[in-house]
């Protein structure tokens, strides 16, 4: 299987359920469309190509947290967004606290989210994030109570269009949302002198 006519139809077939996939696929997933065993080395490589392909074009193939997949580069969303009028839904501030709050001190309990945050959590908070698919229980802390330690899911990343929480932005460039509870007391103190 190691002729060029044999590479590029290889590379066709990838291609093609990249093309085609409504979510992301995973090297194991490119596996399964052939009958002969195929290494990953040689998926990689395909894929490599296929990016090189697709350089310069108005689509490009990127690694997501899930997953391989095409979509539109940044430059040629606000051209998209014309043809789908439809907002993103909004979140309220709190939900996007909690996201953030998770997403970067993960994993949490709620407690340790109120903590942050100065304000209890509510359900309907936990619940949206939840029905989104953006947080799960990843276990429970061994303390009286047992309460469930919360993380970010894969659909979380790639909706955010991220291969890992390393590609989230630094808490600098989010200004104050979170600030890092050391430097909060030192905050406070400064405005009560």
């Amino acid at each position: 299987m190691s002729s060029f006519t044999d590479l590029k139809h290889l590379k066709q077939v990838v291609e093609t359920a990249l093309l085609t996939a409504q979510d992301p696929l995973s090297v194991h997933d490119l596996k399964r469309l052939f009958t002969e065993t195929l290494s990953n080395g040689l998926i990689d490589e395909l894929l490599k190509e296929i990016q090189a392909d697709w350089q310069g074009r108005g689509i490009e193939l990127v690694k997501l947290a899930s997953g391989w997949r095409f979509r539109a580069r940044a430059e040629f969303q606000p051209y998209l967004a014309r043809l789908n009028p439809e907002k993103p839904p909004r979140y309220s501030r709190a939900v996007m606290e909690t996201v953030a709050i998770i997403a970067y001190r993960q994993p949490v309990t709620r407690g340790d989210i109120e903590a942050i945050r100065g304000v209890t959590v509510s359900s309907s908070v936990m619940q949206t994030l939840s029905e989104r698919g953006w947080i799960e229980v990843i276990g429970h802390k061994e303390v009286p109570g047992r309460p469930g330690l919360y993380a970010t899911t894969r659909k979380f990343l790639d909706d955010l269009g991220l291969a890992s929480l390393k590609d989230l932005p630094a808490l600098v460039e989010l200004g104050s949302l979170i600030v890092p509870e050391k430097a909060e007391q030192e905050h406070v103190e400064t405005e009560t002198e």
